[in-house]
């Protein structure tokens, strides 16, 4: 070990995470804030080490707590192979590209994956990525738990050099090894999406309805096998909004689809204000309240994937509303009035019902065949 990797693994008094000098020592772009309007378009630059272009993103919220990170391969390039000794989410952000992955002891297996395609690569695989079309660039978000395990066991080659692996997480049944995932059954809040591989984050329909966060909205919970990582996708139609609510840190938020902005602030604090379209990333900082916006004409989609269960919080499951949970007749006047202010520059309408405003118990109504996870836009009864 370097005297520079040593004092990496000890610490040097900074405050700093063990993970943070890691990252800052690789050279490549670190992008910090609140949010990332186009992670598609945000400067990366050369990693030597992994061949290709690259940057760190790390939001404020997510210090500490999870791993967001870009990669960009050019038109027809692959890059070298690379083991990783955790669990690994990838999100396609742009470009369409080939993954073989593998393990000593198992036969290397490929599949092609394309724009907003989310898929897991089991910790103790060797994977290798493959731009599969020469006129563009392949550029992939990578998300882990690795600043929570640096701080565990500090030394880098632990986790990129370790001989150890799980040959049995590449050895599925028959057609379950990256095959498209299915609706599981007895998960969730009632859809639950299970497996490796999903195809097309913008365009999955099987949901169901998400009632205590108001705004028409539907939601489904993506669980990946063998695996502590996963998250959830929420729809929700135009002209209407989320309920204002907080959980822990660490949720590393995407946009597969629609145009809006979402609204952050911690208790009596000043507001954030993030926008939001395809692309674009955000997290909510730890306890800090915030709430999502739909301005386009479409349904609007924001990919939430989860931290450790450690982190998660208490207020997805709303046990105590009155702290975790702002219901709409309880918000702050100029919220409603802000939305309106940006649907008229658009030439749209609000479509929240008005006594969503007066009973804090609002039921919203959802149209016929909604209850089964069709997403049609806002139900008449949410007019």
């Amino acid at each position: 070990m370097t005297q520079n990797e040593d004092k990496v693994a000890r610490g040097s008094g900074d405050g700093k995470f063990v993970y943070d000098r890691w990252m800052e020592a690789q050279g490549v772009p670190i992008h910090r804030g609140y949010f990332i309007e186009d992670l598609r378009t945000v400067d990366v630059g050369p990693w030597a080490e992994r061949e290709c272009n690259a940057a760190f993103i790390q939001l404020e919220g997510m210090e500490g707590v999870a791993e967001a990170r870009i990669s960009e391969l050019p038109g027809g390039t692959t890059v070298p192979p690379t083991k990783f000794a955790l669990d690994e989410v990838v999100y396609t952000l742009a470009g369409s590209g080939i993954c073989t992955v593998w393990a000593e002891g198992v036969s290397k297996h490929s599949f092609e994956f394309g724009p907003r395609s989310l898929f897991l690569i089991p910790r103790g695989a060797t994977r290798q990525f493959a731009n599969a079309r020469g006129d563009q660039p392949l550029r992939l978000l990578h998300n882990s738990y690795l600043p929570v395990a640096m701080s565990l066991e500090p030394d880098p080659e632990f986790y990129f050099s370790n001989p150890y692996g799980h040959p049995e997480l590449l050895q599925p049944k028959e057609g379950e090894l990256y095959a498209v995932a299915s609706r599981a059954s007895g998960m969730g809040r009632g859809a639950t999406w299970y497996g490796n591989f999903f195809t097309d984050m913008g365009a999955w329909e099987d949901l169901v309805p998400h009632r205590q966060r108001g705004g028409g909205g539907h939601v489904v919970d993506v669980s990946f096998p063998h695996s502590q990582m996963g998250g959830h996708m929420s729809v929700f139609p135009p002209g209407t909004y989320k309920k204002g609510h907080r959980h822990g840190p660490g949720r590393v938020i995407v946009i597969p689809a629609g145009e809006g902005y979402s609204i952050m602030w911690p208790e009596g604090g000043e507001k954030v204000i993030a926008p939001w379209h395809e692309g674009s990333m955000f997290t909510p900082p730890d306890r800090w309240f915030h709430q999502h916006f739909n301005t386009s004409v479409t349904p609007a989609r924001y990919l939430a994937l989860a931290p450790l269960p450690q982190f998660n919080g208490h207020s997805e499951k709303v046990e105590d509303r009155a702290r975790d949970q702002i219901e709409y007749p309880r918000e702050e006047a100029w919220i409603r009035e802000m939305f309106v202010e940006e649907l008229g520059k658009k030439g749209l309408d609000i479509l929240m019902p008005e006594e969503a405003y007066t009973n804090a118990s609002y039921d919203w109504g959802y149209a016929a065949g909604q209850e089964k996870g069709a997403v049609l836009g806002a139900a008449s009864g949410d007019r």
